[in-house]
């Protein structure tokens, strides 16, 4: 695979896993030995948590959008920036449902094996988002 199957796989994840938040598009786009780096997943399978962090961000959220501004892909990594945004509909980090949008700029990279994800990385601004779900900040993004 090349470097542009590569970002296609990824913009796939983007608009179908984190922005729809299509669970069963993960069995597609992840590979079964999946290792999150950032999200830290206790369970064995780390693929079926992925797909249980897709459940909780549709409880807790809706009008979800994620506009990438930057895609690069270099042997077999893919990182992109882009700026996460949504409105709170649920509960949050103990936050009860506030009605309020965030805004925040986030990073991750992907490693593609065998035309999956293999493994990803994630920094983004959860003191700022919490900030802006409390009223208490604008959006960063």
């Amino acid at each position: 695979m090349g470097l542009d199957d590569n970002k296609a796989i990824v913009q796939r994840f983007v608009r179908e896993v984190f922005e729809d938040l299509d669970a069963d598009a993960i069995d597609d786009l992840v590979a079964a030995d999946f290792v999150s780096h950032t999200w830290g997943f206790k369970d064995d399978d780390a693929r079926q948590a992925l797909k249980q962090v897709t459940e909780r961000m549709g409880a807790a959220f809706s009008d979800i959008h994620f506009q990438i501004h930057d895609l690069i892909a270099e042997v077999d990594r893919v990182a992109v920036r882009l700026t996460s945004s949504a409105e709170q509909t649920g509960e949050f980090h103990g936050l009860p449902p506030s009605g309020r949008r965030y805004s925040i700029v986030e990073i991750h990279i992907f490693c593609i094996a065998n035309g999956r994800i293999a493994e990803h990385w994630h920094q983004y601004d959860l003191p700022g988002l919490m900030r802006q779900l409390q009223g208490n900040e604008v959006s960063s993004g």
